[in-house]
């Protein structure tokens, strides 16, 4: 039996309680056990507890605590099924950060003990949608739910502060509205399915050479997340498989994974991945055949998650990636970035190819 544990977020009238709903429906139909935590700021709101009326840090603070309660019932209850589960939460803990100062909001973890890595690590995936006032203007209302009340430019505003909460997660996924409405739904339901290893999941990943950013172009720049990556490759019975561990973190704190990944193209791969204990982590290890190490930082950009690494051996180039939510979709990539080329369909500029 396995649990997953995801968070739908995004900004206000994103189609979240829409996408919550058939997101249920469809993993209960493939035999999943679904639990699905229903919005907190909502509940309170609607119970007569509102922000306008406390301050933000108090509603933070009472939101975070109930959310942890709710969040904490959720894993309880599904270690009693017989089934794999999937735990769906309607906002995640960081999207606190959207509405209090930082400063407020390290208070807030501080004071509960627990940290914003903690909490990252706690979900399995990630999945941002972004708000109709960006994108899909003309859809974009709050009849549907009273306990909203921003204007369009604040609703644009709250989504890019709750996309930026949640810079750092290894599988935080933006589903934008640069398609209609279905087949944004389509999307997510990929990417819930490409993280729980459905074979019919399809992930579209691509890969550019670019020049080494330098510490001052690192320094300008908001919202990075820095991690260490250690990735070690294990033997595979079949070579169109690729199997590796990897060591995320920094500072001590790590989290652990164990992936199979099948190339169907050059672009498109078949994924499932799953967390793994320390103890699972170094038995494996012992069975690796190559390691790489980099240092990895994660940024947003035009409602995009990249991911920079850093190799040590390599003095003024670096590699770019990005994972799309469907294959024609355009990158934009940001105006710091020097790309030299575009390397996705090179084998040589493969992760296990650069390994020792």
């Amino acid at each position: 039996m396995r649990i997953w544990r995801f968070v739908i977020t995004g900004g206000p009238c994103a189609g979240k309680t829409t996408c919550l709903s058939i997101l249920e429906q469809s993993l209960t139909q493939k035999g999943f056990k679904v639990i699905v935590v229903s919005e907190t700021a909502t509940e309170l709101i609607n119970s007569g507890i509102t922000p306008w009326e406390l301050n933000s840090e108090t509603f933070q603070s009472l939101l975070i605590d109930l959310s942890i309660n709710k969040e904490d019932t959720a894993c309880t209850a599904a270690f009693s099924f017989k089934k794999d589960v999937v735990i769906l939460f309607d906002r995640g803990l960081l999207d606190c950060k959207a509405y209090v100062s930082q400063d407020a909001f390290n208070e807030i973890l501080r004071q509960r003990n627990t940290t914003e890595n903690e909490i990252l690590n706690s979900y399995d995936g990630v999945f941002h949608l972004v708000t109709a006032a960006k994108g899909a203007e003309e859809f974009y209302t709050l009849a549907n739910n009273t306990a909203r009340k921003e204007t369009p430019e604040q609703a644009i505003e709250l989504d890019d502060k709750t996309q930026s909460a949640w810079i750092g997660h290894p599988n935080f996924r933006v589903i934008d509205n640069s398609t209609d409405f279905k087949n944004k739904i389509d999307r997510l339901l990929n990417e819930v399915y490409s993280i729980i290893g459905l074979p019919i999941a399809t992930h579209v990943q691509k890969k550019f050479l670019i020049k080494k950013p330098t510490e001052k172009v690192f320094s300008s720049i908001r919202g990075l997340h820095k991690v260490e990556i250690l990735q070690t490759y294990l033997h595979s019975k079949d070579e169109r498989v690729e199997r590796r561990i990897r060591q995320i973190g920094s500072d001590g704190n790590y989290t652990f994974y164990y992936t199979e990944k099948k190339e169907l193209s050059n672009s498109r791969i078949s994924k499932n991945e799953r967390k793994i204990s320390h103890q699972e982590y170094i038995s494996l290890l012992m069975n690796g055949e190559k390691s790489i190490r980099k240092t990895r930082y994660y940024f947003l950009s035009k409602n995009q998650y990249f991911y920079l690494d850093i190799y040590s051996d390599w003095k003024d180039k670096a590699i770019l990636e990005i994972d799309l939510t469907y294959e024609n979709k355009s990158v934009f990539i940001p105006h710091w970035i020097d790309v030299i080329q575009d390397v996705t369909d090179i084998p040589n500029f493969k992760n296990r190819n650069l390994a020792h």
